[in-house]
């Protein structure tokens, strides 16, 4: 009988690993609460759509603020805790991150959807 010589090939080279563009997606937008600080009273969570190729992601956000605010500012905190986030936990990298933002919310808003402004 004749043994023959196998060779073991190591185990991260065995096969790949895929994560779904909604996995992406949850990760960027629990990101982008945890860089405003969370929701605006009567406001939605921030929420997004990836698009994933091979090992990059292009990130879209759409996030509600308080008025006033730095708009500016508040939007480049998204842009990159989001990046550092998806790379940190998807091993992907992100060359865009677009924040739309969609709303803004201020005490004359609420106040005016509670029914008591004139």
């Amino acid at each position: 009988m004749t043994r023959v010589a196998v060779e073991r090939v190591a185990a991260g080279e065995r096969g790949a690993t895929t994560i779904a563009d909604r996995v992406i997606a949850k990760i960027a937008a629990q990101a982008a609460r945890e860089a405003l600080d969370g929701v605006p009273e009567g406001g939605a969570a921030p929420h997004a759509t990836v698009t994933v190729h091979h090992d990059s992601a292009r990130v879209r956000i759409g996030v509600e603020l308080e008025y006033p605010t730095d708009i500016g500012r508040q939007c480049g905190a998204v842009r990159l805790r989001v990046a550092k986030r998806v790379k940190a936990l998807a091993d992907m990298d992100v060359p865009e991150v677009v924040v739309r933002v969609e709303r803004l919310h201020s005490d004359r808003s609420r106040l005016a959807a509670r029914g008591r402004l004139r």
